[in-house]
């Protein structure tokens, strides 16, 4: 099993009200994370994940946003995340991420919410240096 760390990364910023341009109130992406931090209590791989929230994702336009990485892996980020359907979802993925050597997440094989909301896939550091030193 791939003992090397990962990190779901949860934008904390996503679902915000503004006002006057200050957040107001608690905005969806910490909801969505503290769901996620409460569910992997009780997760086999809350030792083998870091849940950690980001200020900012820069995807706006497709809150909820969540990443997942791993080193080696594919990066993987997702957004239009429904802030009280996903979490669950969103630690089966990663669970399946975890289990893939590559960190590949074939369609076919994600959860319903991370089917249709896959923003980007970036391949691992060590892949592009590969082919940098190959094409180059």
């Amino acid at each position: 099993m791939n003992k090397k760390q990962h990190t779901l990364f949860v934008c904390t910023t996503c679902a915000s009200v503004w006002q006057d341009g200050k957040p107001v109130g608690e905005s969806g992406g910490q909801q969505l994370l503290q769901q996620l931090q409460q569910l992997a209590q009780d997760w086999e791989l809350q030792n083998q994940f870091f849940i950690q929230g980001v200020e900012c994702m820069s995807a706006c336009n497709h809150a909820c946003v969540i990443a997942l990485q791993g080193e080696e892996k594919f990066t993987y980020l997702f957004g239009n995340l429904a802030v009280n359907d996903s979490a669950s979802a969103i630690l089966q993925c990663a669970t399946q991420y975890y289990d893939n050597p590559n960190g590949l997440l074939p369609w076919s094989e994600r959860p319903a919410p991370l089917k249709r909301g896959i923003l980007a896939k970036i391949p691992p550091l060590s892949k592009w240096g590969k082919l940098n030193i190959d094409c180059c």
